[in-house]
């Protein structure tokens, strides 16, 4: 294992910063010590670059499985969000099943957008393009949008998360979010009927081992 060098996208760590920090925070404590990790997306077995301080950096986390197995055939082009990217593998699987598409991978981690950078580099995927939040041109709809969205940063920052993104879907494209029951899956649910009644519809497409996946379709 190495430790990613400061000039690929770390920056100095500020003063009483630990490690363990969480994963949605934009710059992580804990040693930016990189792993291999061998992982199978939407059909093709790769090796990826993982680190501390992102989400899931040990495995396919089960969330991220379940939507990968779940989501329908992508738009063959246009512009595609992959929005909380972690490490990458929805983002990569995009870029993968859909190589003629825009995919934007969108994370507040910088570590989790180096390493995301770092695979598509890596898997030769040249359509793919790894920015912070801010760096998305304003205005751009997208065609589809996956995600493993962070509900850990709390009820009502995942909500503001969500109605800033999902209304950025293209008339008729839906949005395909995964989200374990255990952790508010059919309240959230709930919550996104409610709040996009106007404009879009919402439904569970699928449950698997403790997930819901719910499609978003926006509607105009």
């Amino acid at each position: 294992m190495t430790a990613m060098d400061s000039d690929a996208g770390e920056r100095p760590q500020p003063p009483g910063a630990a490690a363990g920090d969480h994963y949605f925070a934009e710059r992580p404590g804990s040693p930016a010590t990189t792993r291999a990790l061998r992982v199978r997306l939407r059909g093709r077995d790769v090796t990826v670059t993982t680190a501390g301080g992102v989400f899931s950096p040990d495995r396919l986390d089960p969330g991220t499985e379940v939507l990968l197995r779940e989501a329908p055939v992508l738009p063959p082009g246009g512009d595609l969000l992959d929005l909380g990217c972690g490490w990458g593998p929805l983002a990569l699987s995009m870029a993968l099943a859909s190589p003629a598409s825009t995919v934007w991978a969108v994370d507040v981690n910088e570590r989790a957008r180096h390493l995301t950078r770092h695979n598509a580099v890596s898997l030769a995927l040249p359509g793919l393009r790894v920015v912070a939040p801010h760096e998305v041109p304003a205005g751009l709809r997208f065609d589809a949008i996956w995600s493993n969205p962070p509900i850990r940063i709390g009820k009502a920052g995942l909500h503001q998360l969500l109605l800033q993104w999902l209304p950025r879907l293209s008339a008729g494209a839906s949005g395909w979010l995964v989200v374990q029951r255990n952790l508010g899956a059919d309240s959230l649910h709930r919550w996104l009927q409610h709040a996009l009644a106007d404009v879009a519809t919402v439904e569970r497409s699928a449950s698997s081992k403790g997930y819901r996946v719910l499609r978003v379709r926006y509607l105009h």
